[in-house]
């Protein structure tokens, strides 16, 4: 009888819409830890050799950092995510809500006045 093997979310990360929409599901969660597991399989996507080197940072440091109970240093987070063009930005909820609270304008349902136009022939 065969064994399933574990899945490796990494290998599913091949593409920018992926590797964006799984971010953005998993900050959602509000888990700090789910949060670093998932810069770990994008960095193991993108390979971790190559952010070591652009980091200066050890490969299996960078492994022992997003290993599920890490807690790193945020200075290693930000170096991480830079190394892979991966931006933070951070919004106040409270203009979140006005934002969400604010009227929108309604479309004129005018009708646009229409052009006269003169062809010489």
């Amino acid at each position: 009888m065969k064994t399933a093997s574990p899945l490796d979310i990494s290998e599913l990360l091949d593409t920018e819409e992926k590797i964006s929409a799984y971010l953005s599901a998993v900050i959602e969660d509000n888990d700090y830890g789910l949060l670093l597991q998932a810069i770990g399989h994008i960095a193991k996507a993108r390979g971790i050799s190559k952010i070591a080197e652009t980091t200066g940072l050890g490969r299996e440091s960078l492994y022992k950092s997003f290993a599920e109970n890490a807690q790193p240093k945020f200075d290693t987070v930000v170096r991480v995510l830079n190394a892979m063009n991966i931006s933070i930005q951070f919004t106040s909820r409270e203009i979140e809500t006005k934002i969400a609270q604010k009227p929108r304008r309604a479309i004129s349902r005018t009708k646009a006045p229409k052009l006269k136009s003169k062809v010489a022939v």
